[in-house]
């Protein structure tokens, strides 16, 4: 077999591979994509077509009512609010704390690092629990604030070790040529390590996001005023309500829905913010997490 045959052979080989390739991926992306366009296309239909179709993706007629009804309070407004709020604060606490304990333990010459290190990963495996994390909150007098969904949960531990693997793998000449100019760690830190770790700060910020976006559990631990719920935990109890158990906030319409157009429309409103945020940072996602979690 002559070269130019054998290149051939390799080129068709690598054709047919590269289209069974795309073929797989095309039906896995579909698969993938199948239950969103059904949960969409299901909150838009009308009652007598879900009734007769089991598993609908595009509705012959739109219907508006589940999302009347969702939006039928001004209570709706607000719950967005505060998940706005605590969304856009936590992320922006929880980043300051996780990159500066990060950075601190990505420098080699902090004394106790390793066993910092430890402990750190130690809560991973192992927690309070519910009651106590309960008490403690009692005892500092966050019960009932909106500080309560963000302090507790201030440092994510998996997420600070990919940052502080990011910061690992930088140059330490860019740190020694800054001191050499003068600059302290925390010029250093802000004005050069920060800058050229967008990425890797995207990624964990958009993961601190949409931990604080859906927020429930401990707002129903923590919060007993319902003007404070945020979204994820307002959306449940209009579910519950659509589903006709009784609940006493009576300024929803009187005849809800079907309960399944309800559930698919909630799913479509806390899920809409994050799904907008997200082609934003979609260019460092995938780059900073890896950088930060394979090299480390």
């Amino acid at each position: 077999m002559t070269k130019k045959q054998r290149k051939n052979r390799v080129s068709v080989g690598s054709r047919v591979f590269d289209t069974f390739n795309y073929i797989l991926l095309g039906l896995i992306g579909l698969i993938t994509i199948l239950p969103f366009i059904h949960v969409l296309g299901s909150s838009f239909a009308t009652s007598a077509e879900i009734a007769d179709t089991t598993f609908l993706l595009f509705p012959t007629e739109f219907s508006l009512n589940a999302y009347r009804y969702i939006f039928s309070t001004d209570t709706i407004f607000k719950a967005l609010g505060v998940s706005i709020t605590v969304t856009i604060g936590g992320t922006l606490w929880s980043m300051f704390l996780s990159t500066l304990t990060a950075y601190g333990l990505s420098r080699r010459d902090l004394i106790g690092r390793r066993h910092i290190n430890f402990l750190i990963v130690f809560t991973m495996l192992f927690n309070g629990g519910m009651i106590p994390t309960f008490l403690v909150v009692q005892q500092t007098g966050l019960l009932d604030s909106l500080l309560a969904l963000i302090v507790p949960v201030s440092i994510n531990a998996f997420n600070m070790i990919i940052l502080r693997s990011f910061f690992l793998n930088l140059p330490q000449g860019l740190e020694e040529s800054a001191k050499i100019d003068g600059a302290n760690d925390f010029g250093i830190l802000f004005r050069i390590v920060i800058p050229i770790s967008l990425p890797a700060i995207a990624t964990i910020s958009l993961f601190y996001a949409v931990t604080y976006w859906n927020t429930y559990m401990h707002a129903i631990l923590y919060l007993s005023d319902a003007g404070k719920w945020p979204v994820q935990v307002l959306l449940r109890q209009i579910v519950v309500l659509a589903s006709g158990i009784s609940y006493d906030g009576s300024s929803f319409t009187d005849v809800p829905p079907p309960e399944v157009t309800v559930k698919m429309a909630t799913i479509v409103v806390a899920t809409v913010p994050v799904l907008l945020v997200y082609p934003f940072l979609q260019k460092y996602f995938t780059k900073g997490a890896l950088l930060g979690s394979v090299k480390g």
